[in-house]
């Protein structure tokens, strides 16, 4: 199993040098997230808040 994790892991180096593609847009909306669980808190109805975070950030 180490040398799958191993060979994931360097074929996902190498995708940055074939396609020069990160997974730079999704830490920042990790981080968008983040930001609005931090100011929305006390939000108990799970549904709202995914419908604020669709409306602000989709």
């Amino acid at each position: 199993m180490p040398q799958l994790f191993n060979l994931i892991h360097y074929l996902t180096i190498l995708n940055y040098f074939n396609n020069r593609s990160t997974n730079a847009s999704a830490e920042a909306f990790n981080a968008k997230i983040k930001s609005f669980r931090a100011s929305a808190r006390g939000v108990r109805d799970i549904n709202f808040f995914l419908f604020r975070l669709q409306k602000i950030y989709a």
